[in-house]
């Protein structure tokens, strides 16, 4: 029982750490969840965890106090940048929107309990259909473990100042845009063409009314085009995880470089 009490202190920093990978992680980290099950799957997580660090023993001092606010910075920062990668998707379905004309009526997604448009959520919701279909949850799981390959438990300092850090940063901020912009580029560019079409049209028939008639002969145009992009677009985001865990795994390298 004694060792149990001697082991509490760094047990604690294990399960804040995990718990704080799941406020932000995609898919842990939504509204629908209750708050019940995360805590008690941190709880349950960091308990496989702790009997593999080889934890040193710990006293609550100020030093102490450091690790606790290290190991909740560290988990938001990493699942906050996982979860930043994915939203492409949802920037992805807001060109869509743009282009169909459907920006003018967001809906709340009960996940976030933000406006999303329509598209964006439709395409989110598939995405994370998929990163359960192709096992991801396991690779987010296995990413908290692995953390501390990096980031060990006994760490004080992350190197948040450092400017590769910030550079990382900004390169997957980056990344994510072109990423959007490549899922939705084949129905935009296609869109755009109806686009150039109802110019012309404009230009020859001043009488006809364009935004009324284009509206509807966008929709008409860009459905179909949808269901045959989907596939592709789909493959696509295969690789948008690939780019998410990468993306994580390097920020975690760079958080982990102590500062002399």
């Amino acid at each position: 029982m004694e060792a149990i009490i001697e082991q509490l202190p760094a047990f604690s920093l294990v399960f804040v750490r995990v718990l704080a990978f799941f406020t932000t992680m995609p898919l842990f980290s939504y509204r629908t969840i209750p708050n019940q099950f995360k805590v008690g799957l941190a709880f349950f997580l960091a308990l496989a965890i702790f009997p593999a660090l080889d934890a040193p023993l710990m006293t609550v001092d100020g030093e102490y106090i450091l690790l606790l606010l290290k190991e909740v910075m560290l988990g938001l920062a990493i699942g906050l940048i996982a979860t930043i990668m994915l939203y492409a998707v949802q920037t992805a379905g807001m060109f869509l929107d743009i282009s169909f004309g459907f920006l003018v009526a967001n809906v709340v997604d009960p996940q976030t309990g933000a406006q999303s448009p329509l598209f964006g959520g439709y395409f989110y919701a598939f995405a994370l259909l998929m990163l359960l279909a192709v096992n991801g949850h396991h690779l987010l799981l296995d990413g908290i473990y692995y953390s501390y390959s990096f980031v060990p438990i006994d760490q004080t300092g992350l190197a948040f100042g450092d400017e590769a850090v910030v550079t990382h940063v900004a390169e997957a901020f980056n990344q994510m845009f072109i990423l959007a912009f490549q899922l939705a580029f084949p129905l935009v560019g296609s869109l755009f063409l109806v686009d150039l079409a109802l110019g012309i049209m404009a230009r020859a028939v001043p009488q006809m009314n364009v935004f009324v008639v284009g509206l509807p002969l966008k929709i008409a145009a860009g459905l179909p085009l949808l269901v045959v992009a989907i596939p592709g677009m789909f493959l696509a985001i295969q690789y948008l995880y690939e780019d998410m865990f990468h993306v994580s795994r390097g920020l975690l390298e760079l958080l982990g470089e102590e500062q002399e």
